[in-house]
Formats: C-alpha cells, structure tokens, sequence
C-alpha cells in the first residue's frame, strides 16, 4: 500500500492541473479495464464492461477526485515576492512557515506581513511566497502559477499522513478495487478518476452528465471526533470506512445506504456510518445528474483536513477497499 500511495499523494495535482496524476494513474487502471479515456475536462475514465450474459446490468459510476487544495499566484512585488489566492479550501492559520513546490519544480516559503499581534491569524491576502528572488524581473515564478504544498509521505505505524490523502487516498481504493474485481462483473462500471473538485466538483458533475448512471458511489476523505475539543462527530480512525448517510450537499440513497451495511456485515468489515454537518463530494453532483441517480460515498476517516498532514489509517483504507469490491461484485439491488 504505502509505495503506492506515497506515489499518489507527492505527485503535483492541484485543482486545474491534474495532468502529471493522471498520467501516473492511467497506466495503473489500464490493464483492468475494458476502456479508459480522458474527457474535456481532464477527468480519468476507466470503463469496465458487463459479461455478455449479464441481465439487466446497471450503470455505475464511481468516483474519486485528483485534485488537491493549492494556491495561484496573483501578483509579483517589485522585490520578487509572489502574493497569491487560494485553490480550494485553504484556511489561513495552516500557512506561515510552509513550503509550496510548482509544477516546474520551485520551492517556495511562506511568510506573512508583520503581525501586530503574534496571536492573531492574517488573512489570505496578507501572506506571499519567497522563492528566493531579489526583483520581479528574475522571479522563476509568474503570475497564474500554481502550487501546492509540499509535505512528505510519513507512516507512522497504521496511521498514515500526507499533504493531499483529500483525495489521493480515494484514487488508491478506486485502483485497488479495480485491481480486486473478478475479469467478468453483472454491472456496466465506470471508474472516473475525477478533476476540480475542490472548487466545486466540476470534474464529476462533467463526467456524470456524460454517463448518467443509474447508481454512484463516490470515494472521499471525512472528518472525524476522536481529536481533543472537535466537533461532536461519531467517526473515529481506525474504526472502519464511513458509510456516509448526509453530508450538507446531499442525502445519500436509503437503499444504496442499506446495501454497503449489508455488504460490510456480510463480509466482516468494520464500519462506521458518517453524518457530515459542513462540506460535500463528488456524490452531490452525481445525484443530480441528468434524471438523477442512487448516489452515495463511502468515505475515509481523516485528521486534520486541509492542511498539509491529513492523516488516514491503514486499516480503514483497507476496510473501504474491500467495501467497494463487494458492493460492486454482488447484486446491486436497491
């Protein structure tokens, strides 16, 4: 798992620039799927047929996102620091003193302008990058670059930290499932490997319009309440995969719901089921799509969420793996 996953969730990817992921991905889902294609917005299409004999097959997408939260550069100083905005969810307090590395390669450091109180939180707009240049004329950087943040891949034990498991970690359990499903399968999947979600879901709502499923599960990270003074939430690391019920986006499909519950009992996995008060996934837009569809997500207990340690444990990526592959190799009957 580890090799793997440390290769996923170091790669450059953020919101807009999933290319080099995609190519990382591509190479992995190919020898497991009937199909794979990339569509106009970038997203990562593995398409897996049903056996000839299959009555009746559903369509269904699963999804998992590429993207990770990053920054853009807006404008350059005189003296060659960069100021920059957001991509995706980055919250201020997660940013002085840390490093962000562009596509090309260039490191740069976080700083702040002068703080008038040490204790207080600057907003975005008061921080800029040092990439060691002297003037705008020869900062390696320009504006319209993005980045993101640079944090190695640790394994601590079971627990496991990274800059970007949101949604990294949802892309290994997609290919890992992928991996594990018989040659011949009674549905008609298709596994997007997602872009833009975390500026509002683009890629899947895109790619779910193009495939109008019957049934869509999405993969994605959820927050947990097993930190001292967090949000009151029942889902802990390492008590197994969520089997998300809400989220503020969506209410998950009753049936499809009862059916990963019924999956998990039957197969011994661990589970936990996640009522998420803030925040969505790429389940919401799949819902919606054309008619609309059975959606639902099974989700990944995750610490500290955006920021550049997210940290998963083993045992419950392990758990949403096979979740997964029992749901889709079964009856899928709602």
């Amino acid at each position: 798992m580890n090799e793997l996953l440390q290769t996923l969730v170091e790669a450059y990817g953020p919101s807009g620039f999933e290319d080099g992921l995609r190519d990382i991905i591509r190479p992995l889902v190919e020898p497991h799927a009937d199909e794979v294609t990339v569509d106009a917005m970038g997203n990562l299409i593995a398409h897996k047929r049903p056996a000839t004999d299959a009555a009746n097959p559903l369509k269904v997408m699963v999804a998992a996102h590429m993207d990770e939260i990053g920054v853009m550069v807006s404008h350059i100083t005189e003296k060659g620091f960069a100021r920059f905005t957001n991509i995706g969810g980055v919250t201020p307090h997660t940013l002085l003193g840390g490093r962000v590395r562009f596509a090309d390669g260039t490191v740069g450091v976080i700083g702040a302008d002068r703080f008038e109180e040490r204790s207080s939180v600057h907003p975005l707009n008061k921080y800029y990058i040092d990439v060691g240049a002297t003037s705008r004329e020869d900062c390696p950087v320009r504006v319209g670059d993005a980045a993101h943040f640079d944090r190695p891949f640790v394994a601590r034990g079971n627990h496991l930290t990274a800059k970007s498991m949101d949604d990294r970690i949802g892309c290994y359990v997609a290919i890992e499932a992928l991996r594990r499903l018989p040659e011949h399968v009674a549905h008609d999947l298709y596994f997007v490997f997602s872009v833009q979600e975390e500026v509002g879901t683009r890629g899947a709502e895109a790619a779910a319009n193009r495939i109008l499923p019957d049934v869509g599960i999405a993969l994605d990270v959820t927050l947990t309440g097993d930190v001292p003074e967090s949000r009151p939430m029942d889902v802990r690391l390492g008590d197994g995969p969520a089997i998300k019920a809400k989220d503020s986006g969506m209410i998950a499909h009753s049936g499809l719901v009862r059916l990963m519950r019924q999956r998990a009992e039957e197969a011994g996995i661990a589970y936990q089921v996640e009522v998420l008060e803030g925040g969505t996934t790429d389940a919401r837009p799949i819902q919606l799509a054309g008619p609309g569809s059975a959606a639902g997500c099974i989700s990944i207990p995750c610490r500290y969420v955006h920021t550049p340690s997210e940290t998963v444990d083993a045992r419950d990526v392990e758990g949403a793996v096979q979740l997964l592959a029992a749901v889709l190799s079964g009856e899928i009957d709602l």
